[in-house]
């Protein structure tokens, strides 16, 4: 697949400060398509954690076993993660538009399909339904945001405003959960989808313009079977590995044959006439690392929610919905780092906003190894939380800026797709590793009381302040300068 020259330019990761320029301003049609498409974004990730806090009591409505009960949530993971890329693609192909579309319309009829469930069978057939719509949704829409504002200060306020909503959903999915478990029904978490994907359906066609290649290549059939079926075996094989372990023959054979058709499918990528992924893409320096640091982002902070998850409910007694309430602080500063990620990022660049967000982060959650068994200490949770929400979302915001740089429009779904996977993946992976990291610990010390879940959490909160801050040096190392002349911009 050809591309324009822009596509061959060099990578364009950080910003000199410059002379400040006039500050520009979105117009009335641009704000009404940033809300229409955040609203989108916010749904979605909603829909990651509104479920979390009323497992239990939707397993008892529908019969699901104790040891089945977690694939209500892989279900969900598994198609959201495995077919990102794939929808990514196909966006660039068939028009991102007509893909945001059709996953909306399928988003609000599987809502209403678990809402009305009957059975583990049904309900897990919406679930199903609802990743393949996320995986179709979140790609696009990104893709359709990152075209309707050009590479610059208004599409990195986009892309900020869109973290700190993102972030913020998985927030407000808990707290969202926990209200309408609690007062009313589980029911409630699928069908609140259901108005709110109608309304996009019914106001997205005449606000959104949609944006496709001029050409359009072949979609790349073994390209996608290898990285479809790769990330489904490797999500499928981190999910089993925080269920029964990491040595177990299931989870090792899964995540070995999901590694395999991932090689293979970066061989099959390096021939095809009209690959999925052109290689070249894959090799820029900004799509590399900053797809590595995005995964790091991910991966510490979902898994810190489930660490602090356990210290409130197994150490200091809180309920669910007093746990995802405590949780809304983070939601706070995730939602002031978002509105200010890109500013930072058209300031100082995105390496400088990604490493100044990273140390931040991780200052803040090795805090939080301080952490005993008085409820006093929930005060530490509380500042140490707002303070690495806001570096988290500084992160984040540089890391989607860094991504999706330096290329065409015609290929924004290609990199969105990339980067949503690797949000995904990540999400998937931090509950894993860090349970892994509990439960060795706790083994370790025979004690599965509140003082052995106390030490698990504290050893791999130790282990999640370590990542971001390695995530922070990789980016410091590794995304370069941007050339002379291509300076900040506000």
């Amino acid at each position: 697949m050809s591309a324009p020259s822009r596509a061959q330019s060099p990578d364009i990761t950080d910003a000199t400060p410059a002379v400040p320029s006039p500050e520009i301003r979105m117009t009335g049609r641009q704000k009404l398509v940033l809300a229409l498409l955040l609203g989108a974004q916010f749904m979605i990730a909603v829909d990651f954690s509104i479920l979390n806090v009323a497992l239990p009591v939707v397993g008892e409505g529908l019969g699901f076993s104790l040891s089945h009960l977690q694939w209500i949530a892989t279900a969900f993971a598994l198609a959201a993660a495995g077919f990102t890329l794939l929808f990514g693609r196909v966006a660039d192909l068939v028009g991102r538009k007509r893909l945001f579309l059709g996953g909306m319309v399928v988003l609000g009829l599987s809502s209403a399909l678990g809402g009305l469930a009957t059975s583990p069978e049904v309900l897990l057939t919406a679930r199903v339904l609802q990743g393949l719509a996320t995986a179709a949704v979140t790609p696009a829409g990104l893709a359709l945001l990152t075209t309707a504002f050009k590479e610059g200060p208004l599409r990195e306020r986009a892309l900020g405003l869109n973290g700190a909503l993102m972030s913020t959903g998985f927030t407000a999915g808990a707290i969202l959960g926990g209200l309408l478990t609690d007062l009313l029904s589980w029911r409630w978490a699928f069908f609140v989808n259901v108005p709110v994907a109608a309304l996009v359906v019914f106001l997205a066609p005449a606000v959104i313009t949609d944006s496709r290649p001029a050409r359009r290549p072949r979609l790349d059939v073994p390209g996608a079977v290898t990285v479809t079926g790769g990330l489904l075996l490797l999500v499928y094989g981190l999910t089993q590995a925080g269920e029964s372990g990491w040595t177990t023959p299931t989870t090792l054979v899964a995540l070995l044959a999901g590694l395999a058709l991932l090689l293979g499918f970066w061989s099959i990528e390096k021939r095809a006439t009209s690959p999925l992924v052109p290689v070249r893409i894959l090799k820029r320096r900004s799509v590399i690392w900053g797809n590595t640091v995005g995964l790091i982002a991910f991966v510490t902070e979902t898994s810190l929610v489930f660490l602090l998850t356990l210290y409130l409910q197994e150490v200091l007694g809180y309920s669910p919905l007093a746990t995802g309430l405590a949780f809304g602080v983070l939601g706070i500063g995730t939602v002031i780092g978002g509105a200010f990620g890109g500013r930072a990022v058209g300031r100082y660049g995105s390496r400088m906003t990604i490493v100044t967000g990273g140390v931040i982060q991780a200052v803040a959650t090795l805090c939080l190894v301080a952490l005993g068994t008085s409820g006093a200490w929930i005060w530490l949770l509380l500042v140490a939380t707002f303070i690495g929400g806001i570096g988290n979302m500084l992160v984040i915001v540089g890391f989607m800026v860094t991504a999706t740089s330096g290329l065409p429009d015609e290929e924004q779904g290609l990199a969105t797709g990339l980067a949503t996977m690797t949000q995904q993946v990540g999400i998937t992976m931090g509950i894993p590793v860090m349970s892994a990291v509990v439960t060795a610990r706790m083994s370790a010390l025979g004690d599965t009381g509140p003082e052995g879940v106390l030490s698990g959490v504290s050893v791999a909160i130790l282990v999640d302040s370590a990542l971001v801050l390695a995530g922070a040096l990789l980016a410091g190392a590794f995304l370069g300068p941007r050339p002379a002349g291509g300076g900040a911009r506000r």
